[in-house]
């Protein structure tokens, strides 16, 4: 199948939805499938304001149109809600063509956790871009639920994965062996929507550790000198640090899914979270995962974070391995795959 992938999102941002929509063309692309990406680093762009490894494209509607119809897709999927989202979708539109869309970020509740502003308005905006579409790929159950409370009902199951060769139980010897242990974890962007000071916070006898970048490193590097702030890891150094840890500490209460959290439990470490969706979906109410037939401790969640790391720390490091080794890129992209082949176009509906 010819597809055509529309992301505001792409290298070199460092991100789960970037991670996610690389990995899903590499293994397409190794199906045989031909991927075009229409993404920022194709035309002139300029930093998106408070994150500026955030590329915001300046372009016009007829050059996007002009690259989808000259590459004639049999299916476009539009997975973010940025310039190009809007542009790609506008063309769609207006020509008649079919496309699915994906939702990754709660754009709204970011919005609000940074500026203070109601994320109602923010909400419509989101509302009107995915409503023509055909299908709304969602990570979870939970998401699809929200999103039919927002009229948004067509929705299709696109879970996430972990490269098992990378993400293994390996432990570093040496790695925090400086640190009082237990070793607490985070892993993401270093920026307010994460809730990082709520682990950085939270009662814990032992270390605390910060892996990743972002707009708010320098000031909680200042309020909490006791922790230790890696910034950003990839591949094999980024394996080590979760391996290493003791536990993972998830304090976001606005992520739609945290690849974080089954990359961190493929590694054998266990998960704390609060109770809201992706935690939840993941981990489950008692801390025991929510795919069928798996019963073992993986982690805990509850609304005080101190409370849940150290209810984490009982798990077993090869049952949280077992657990993440149950979410498959594969299966990913067989789903991603499987919505698009509902919608293909036809050539004439591709005619510029």
């Amino acid at each position: 199948m010819r597809i055509t992938l529309v992301s505001d999102a792409w290298s070199p941002q460092v991100n789960g939805v970037v991670r996610t929509l690389s990995t899903i063309v590499d293994i397409a692309t190794a199906r045989g499938h031909a991927i075009q990406t229409i993404t920022p680093d194709r035309f002139i762009s300029v930093p998106c304001p408070s994150y500026p490894e955030i590329r915001l494209a300046l372009t016009t509607r007829r050059r996007v149109a002009a690259t989808i119809s000259g590459f004639g897709p049999e299916a476009v999927h539009i997975a973010t809600e940025g310039p190009l989202g809007w542009l790609a979708r506008s063309w769609c539109i207006a020509n008649g063509v079919p496309f699915t869309t994906s939702f990754h970020t709660r754009f709204p509740d970011y919005v609000a956790a940074r500026t203070g502003l109601s994320p109602a308005p923010f909400w419509r905006m989101l509302e009107r871009f995915h409503r023509p579409a055909r299908h709304i790929l969602v990570a979870t159950q939970r998401l699809s639920d929200e999103l039919a409370g927002h009229g948004l009902t067509r929705t299709r199951p696109w879970t996430r994965g972990v490269d098992l060769a990378l993400f293994t139980t390996d432990r570093p010897e040496h790695l925090f062996a400086a640190l009082p242990g237990p070793i607490a974890l985070h892993v993401g962007r270093v920026a307010v929507e994460k809730n990082i000071e709520a682990f950085l916070a939270a009662d814990w006898p032992g270390s605390k550790v910060v892996v990743g970048d972002g707009p708010a490193l320098a000031d909680l590097k200042a309020r909490f000198p006791d922790a230790l702030f890696m910034g950003a890891l990839h591949g094999t150094a980024l394996s080590m640090a979760y391996a290493g840890a003791d536990v993972l500490a998830f304090p976001s209460r606005t992520d739609t899914f945290g690849l974080v959290i089954i990359e961190a439990l493929a590694c054998g470490t266990p998960v704390a979270g609060y109770p809201v969706p992706g935690p939840l979906d993941i981990l489950g109410e008692d801390g025991r995962g929510t795919e069928p037939g798996f019963s073992a401790k993986i982690g805990a969640v509850a609304e005080d974070l101190g409370i849940a790391m150290a209810e984490a720390l009982k798990a077993g490091r090869m049952d949280c391995a077992r657990y993440g080794a149950l979410f498959s890129w594969e299966r990913s992209c067989d789903q991603f795959l499987a919505a698009l082949a509902e919608v293909e176009p036809t050539a004439a509906s591709l005619a510029a």
